[in-house]
């Protein structure tokens, strides 16, 4: 087996990082003093690097060094020249593209190909989004009173983000890039298991132009770094992509400091097969829906909702496709499934199908004994209640739930039987009954004979437990900016306006 700690030293030397992850903060690499915390990679279980939690200091520091670097950002460069440097990062992020999905695909575990896709995905989002810069424009109202009346779109000032350790890179661009062409500064806080890529993305915005201090990066834990980010007086809203559990921790502590927020959180997806249905794209739909990236997705089709006269043709299709997805190495080309990212999903994974097990469900799935590897198998549960926990529970690997329905209506009774609202499919060839569908399904993203296309033009984000607020396309931009209304005189007597008097 490749030496894992050497590739990671190496791979982080390519990059210009320190091989013990650091803080970044105002152009410097900063050491923590807290918690020691491992950097665990998840196939081999080997330990990469151990480090110290950043804590609230060094989190108080890079708020403030945020909030002055963005001062700079709107002062400095004129909204064209925010553009072109946000350009250079998506060139430089190109250039880098093969270390940085090396470096990932070690901490996170995520397969190889996976991440090169995502790097460049990270270096569209920033191309995206330089093209918004110089278009931020607010618009002339037409007052009755007369006036001249017009509106400013401006930044918020200091925006938090916390982003989950399935993805470490590409929610770290996703949320970066639209927060800096709103012209805002960013402190983003990635999980603890998953600091390296995102470091290395602050550190390429700083050498793409960026000022010093305008993105920086916390290596450190929630309870410490995260909770005085939230609370420093610089910080203007709140950006969280997580679990609900923790969510709730992350808004509860921003509405304490009356901050706002957008939550990206769970979800419980429905992917739903009618018996007129294309079989086998819908087969291929459905693995790739819950298999993919292990399951670890928030949008994955954890739930598989089959017509009653077609289920048992259709699970044994998926049953029997499954058991040709290569399982293994992240670090291999050919692998399509890798391991779970950390210690603390396997067992929650694993709990979870032994639980569903114990309640009646019949397990279709691989071998589970992997050596070290955090892996699990592609796996099916049948034969449970659309009640049960494993149906109603996010499980986030590679597990699926198939349940049967006997119509349309059914099937959108238990599409939305869940406190979940983030993603859902229908797979069939009635035009008229797929836009019911996806007019009836409770989603914030919806798809028809396809599943998981995402982009970033278009907006994403979910509804109860699935959390509230946009994170993409121009609707992020709102997100991200407030408007001034500016009113001006005009009348060479002021006048009256909406019934109220100037003062004189």
């Amino acid at each position: 087996m490749l030496d894992r700690i050497a590739h990671y030293k190496s791979l982080c030397a390519e990059l210009g990082l320190p091989d013990v992850p650091k803080s970044h903060v105002c152009g410097k690499f900063v050491s923590g003093d807290g918690a020691v915390i491992a950097l665990e990679d998840p196939y081999s279980r080997t330990v990469l690097a151990e480090y110290s939690d950043c804590g609230a200091e060094i989190a108080n520091q890079a708020c403030a060094a945020s909030d002055a670097a963005q001062k700079v950002w709107m002062a400095d460069f004129t909204a064209a020249g925010r553009g072109i440097v946000m350009q250079k990062i998506a060139s430089l992020v190109e250039g880098r593209q093969e270390p940085l999905a090396q470096v990932e695909a070690v901490v996170s575990g995520k397969p190889i190909r996976d991440c090169q896709v995502e790097v460049a995905k990270v270096a569209e989002m920033f191309r995206y989004y330089a093209g918004y810069t110089d278009k931020l424009h607010g618009e002339v109202i037409p007052v009755p009173s007369g006036h001249l009346n017009y509106t400013i779109r401006e930044p918020l000032g200091v925006i938090f983000q916390i982003t989950p350790w399935n993805a470490p890179m590409f929610t770290a661009g996703w949320q970066i890039a639209p927060a800096m062409a709103c012209g805002n500064g960013v402190v983003l806080k990635p999980s603890e298991l998953t600091p390296v890529t995102s470091i290395a993305l602050a550190a390429i915005c700083e050498e793409a132009g960026a000022p010093k201090g305008l993105v920086n990066v916390l290596a450190g834990l929630g309870p410490t770094a995260g909770e005085a980010a939230i609370a420093h007086e610089a910080t203007r809203k709140v950006v969280f992509v997580g679990s609900p559990t923790t969510g709730r921790i992350v808004a509860t502590s921003a509405g304490k400091a009356l901050k706002p927020v957008v939550l990206e959180l769970g979800g419980k997806s429905a992917n739903i097969v009618f018996e007129d249905a294309d079989l086998e794209a819908a087969c291929k739909g459905a693995q790739a829906a819950i298999f993919a990236t292990a399951g670890q997705s928030c949008v994955a089709g954890s739930r598989l909702l089959v017509q009653e006269s077609i289920k048992d043709q259709f699970v044994k299709m998926v049953a029997d496709g499954m058991g040709q997805l290569t399982v293994g190495d992240p670090l291999d080309e050919r692998t399509e499934i890798g391991p779970i990212s950390n210690r603390r999903q396997f067992d929650h994974v694993t709990a979870m199908v032994d639980e569903a097990a114990k309640d009646g469900a019949k397990v279709l799935t691989g071998d589970r004994t992997m050596g070290d590897a955090l892996i699990v198998p592609p796996t099916i549960l049948t034969d449970l209640p659309s009640e049960a926990n494993a149906a109603q529970a996010e499980i986030f690997g590679p597990v699926v739930t198939a349940l049967s329905f006997e119509d349309e209506a059914d099937a959108v009774r238990i599409a939305n039987g869940t406190d979940f609202g983030l993603a859902g499919a229908v797979w069939t060839n009635n035009v008229s009954l797929a836009h019911r569908m996806a007019a009836n399904v409770r989603a914030g993203t919806f798809w028809v004979n396809g599943y998981k296309a995402i982009h970033v033009s278009t907006p994403f984000g979910g509804s109860r437990l699935s959390g509230f607020g946009r994170s993409s396309g121009m609707d992020v931009l709102m997100e991200y900016t407030e408007p001034k209304s500016v009113w001006v005189e005009t009348a060479e007597v002021p006048r009256v306006a909406f019934g109220y008097a100037p003062s004189v």
